[in-house]
């Protein structure tokens, strides 16, 4: 009976089937989650600009998309403007402290943002940020 030598070689072999296991679970899970950032930007908005803006700590319950053509989405869904005050109202949930991201279009007139934040006012709302870039 043959026996053969151990060598250093045989001790220093690293097993990469787990480590291609988890490249590849991580390669589907960035692939994943990146797909999902587009959901919320299905307007075509253009945020104004401002140098004093800061960035928000909190996640918001709710945000308001404003469209060019005055197109108005609550949390991804469309809305006639006239039932937004009823939309968020029904959101209430017993929530005590609930606020709202405005994600308006630059070129709309000031008028029209007005309106929108009136709205919100009008639903009980007073933690409301508007979204800069």
């Amino acid at each position: 009976m043959r026996f053969r030598p151990s060598s250093a070689d045989d001790d220093m072999r690293v097993e990469l089937t787990s480590m291609t296991d988890i490249i590849f679970l991580l390669l589907i899970f960035f692939m994943i989650s990146t797909t999902f950032e587009g959901v919320q930007r299905r307007l075509d908005i253009q945020l104004p600009e401002a140098k004093a803006g800061e960035a928000l700590q909190e996640v918001q319950q709710h945000i308001i998309e404003v469209g060019p053509e005055s197109a108005v989405r609550l949390d991804g869904q469309s809305v006639p403007l006239q039932g937004l005050v009823q939309r968020l109202s029904q959101g209430a949930g017993g929530a005590r402290r609930r606020a709202v991201l405005i994600r308006a279009d630059r070129r709309l007139s000031y008028g029209e943002v007005i309106t929108v934040l009136d709205l919100v006012r009008q639903a009980n709302i007073r933690d409301i940020a508007v979204a800069v870039r």
